[in-house]
């Protein structure tokens, strides 16, 4: 299968099966538990109105054998009694079981309230390593595909199975007390199909799984060429995209064409092992009934429990259906619920006073979970106030240091510093006011420009928010827009350009006012009029506050008041812009590259 790996592989060990179980219960029952006595209360219920629903044949067999004989003796005292008893026997089933319906869609439906609201909190909370290596699309499939799955089960597969396990107990026990050799005989019935059941439950196990996991690699590649459109249409993917589409789509139907044919053997199967146990009771219990041994009402009853006793069989095989589809849900849901922030909130947090921006870095080393060194025993400090800029080429570990001082990620060794204070032991309250990050994405949410700029001080006032529009130079191209700064961007900035998103993205950070601001290729999407406009801003931007930029574009540089030159993940180059150019160093290559590239 493309497009799906790890928790979503199909063949487990018996000891990572054990565990996926072990999980995917611990969860079910943390559910659970919350409701457990209102189920309680549902699962009372089900039981009343299934004693309810059984008496019905009993009672026919009480009127064909005792009631009617004695209205043919014009005594119509026990047929109006049977009858009043059938009535009210249907009438209580038919309330109790609308009643356990509505009450058993309430829990359901706080069930998965829960369920759904778990999942959002925890992939908020936990740290950006997870959402760089979990993609985008297995996430959403988490929240929508499996979430249904569940919601399918709880809806219609879990309220069939508790009223259809109970009513074939009872309809069984009913007829063992109407008529033991009835019984007999249907108990022998289910030597065959415990053996069908079996096969059925070996063999749908696994083509469940293979359908859920076709599912999901069919809704990853949909999310995550969606997504990626435009990358998409620039390389020319469609025919590519569409070939894998199409193999993925073709894999999925041909899992659900065998789940399907499962059900094509078992149906039929449970059809024939229901009609010849009803033949045979007919046939025994005729005979009797010719000796004089078996009322006719008896054998009646009997008949139709034993036929009514195979009817839930077939909803509880398509419980079984959606069971091994919420199961396996439940697995990939739990999977990512156990999953732990990488970046831990301190236990007790070191409160923060008048932050003065200064950064240190004491021996720090950092390695990706793939175990690539990219910084090793780096020693840097970042004065208040200052604008440092750092270049080199990719992978010489300029983001690694911007997603270390934001606190995305924790060193692997040595420790970073704000005034001193170790950013382990800071509250991601107080350093998300204090350290701000814009990236190159410049991601807008749907919403107006104006609640946009305000995401950096949600009770910034409008004349705030147009202040810091106008001083990073967002204030002219927004006023053109249709409404101004009540214009609606859309998702994902759909009425501005890439350019005039990155200035709104500015104006969220100068609005924040943070003693440390990193801006990580944050101006790599601007044309070179919006860079030429956006230099100025940035200067209002960075005044008074310590600044780290990452740029390719060296001209983003120049406003920096030092540079810092990377390679391998050490500094190899550390002076003021000018001094570097006027040397002979790699930066002073750098630069009379691109300004060559420039003529």
């Amino acid at each position: 299968m493309q497009g799906v790996k790890g928790e979503d592989k199909i063949i487990l060990d018996k000891a990572e099966s054990k565990a996926l179980k072990l999980r995917s219960r611990a969860l079910l029952f943390s559910l659970i538990h919350p409701v457990r006595s209102r189920l309680v209360l549902s699962l009372f219920v089900v039981i009343l109105s299934q004693m309810l629903r059984v008496a019905g044949p009993a009672l026919i067999a009480l009127g064909i054998d005792w009631a009617l004989p004695a209205a043919i003796r014009q005594e119509t005292t026990p047929l109006f009694l049977v009858v009043g008893g059938y009535l009210f026997a249907a009438l209580a089933t038919a309330s109790l079981i609308s009643w356990f319906l509505r009450f058993a869609a309430k829990i359901n439906q706080d069930v998965l309230l829960d369920l759904r609201q778990r999942i959002f909190k925890q992939t908020q909370r936990l740290s950006i390593e997870f959402h760089e290596k979990y993609t985008s699309g297995r996430v959403i499939a988490r929240q929508t595909s499996d979430l249904d799955a569940i919601k399918e089960l709880l809806a219609s597969g879990g309220n069939e199975m508790i009223a259809g396990v109970f009513y074939m107990l009872f309809t069984a026990s009913a007829l063992f007390l109407l008529d033991p050799s009835s019984f007999g005989i249907l108990a022998i019935s289910w030597i065959p199909l415990f053996f069908l059941t079996k096969w059925f439950q070996v063999n749908s196990r696994l083509k469940f799984r293979q359908s859920r996991v076709a599912s999901a690699s069919l809704i990853v590649n949909f999310v995550e060429t969606m997504t990626g459109i435009r990358a998409v249409k620039a390389f020319r993917k469609e025919k590519a995209n569409q070939s894998l589409y199409e193999i993925l789509s073709e894999e999925y139907r041909d899992v659900t064409v065998k789940v399907i044919q499962l059900f094509g053997y078992f149906g039929p199967g449970l059809l024939l092992i229901g009609n010849m146990t009803v033949a045979t009771i007919l046939l025994f219990g005729g005979t009797r009934v010719l000796q004089g041994e078996l009322g006719i009402g008896v054998l009646t009853a009997a008949i139709i429990y034993a036929r009514r006793f195979f009817d839930p069989m077939e909803n509880l095989a398509m419980f079984y259906n959606s069971y091994q589809s919420a199961n396996s849900s439940l697995e990939k849901i739990s999977g990512v619920l156990q999953e732990k922030p990488t970046v831990l909130e301190p236990k007790a947090s070191t409160k923060l006073g008048e932050i003065e921006g200064r950064i240190t870095f004491n021996n720090v080393s950092f390695n990706y979970s793939n175990e690539v060194k990219v910084l090793k025993d780096l020693k840097l400090e970042i004065l208040p106030g200052q604008t440092v800029a750092l270049v080199g080429t990719t992978g010489a570990g300029k983001s690694t240091i911007a997603k270390l001082v934001a606190r995305f990620y924790d060193p692997t060794a040595g420790e970073v510093l704000l005034d001193e204070i170790n950013l382990q032991n800071i509250s991601s309250t107080d350093l998300r006011k204090t350290v701000v990050m814009v990236t190159q994405e410049a991601y807008l949410f749907s919403g107006s420009v104006a609640e946009n700029i305000a995401l950096g001080k949600p009770s910034a006032t409008p004349e705030e928010i147009e202040a810091a529009a106008k001083a990073v130079g967002a204030h002219d191209f927004i006023m053109e827009l249709p409404d101004g700064y009540s214009t609606d961007v859309n998702k994902r900035g759909g009425r501005v350009s890439s350019g005039q998103r990155q200035l709104i993205s500015f104006a969220r950070a100068f609005i924040a006012d943070p003693a440390v601001l990193i801006l990580d290729e944050a101006t790599s999407s601007l044309d070179v009029p919006s860079e030429r406009l956006v230099q100025q801003g940035l200067k209002t931007l960075l005044n008074s506050r310590t600044a780290i930029i990452i740029a390719h574009r060296l001209s983003t540089v120049a406003i920096a008041d030092r540079v810092l030159v990377l390679e391998h993940g050490q500094v190899i180059e550390d002076d003021t812009p000018e001094k570097l150019i006027s040397g002979t160093g790699k930066f002073s290559k750098m630069h009379k590259a691109w300004r060559d590239s420039l003529v």
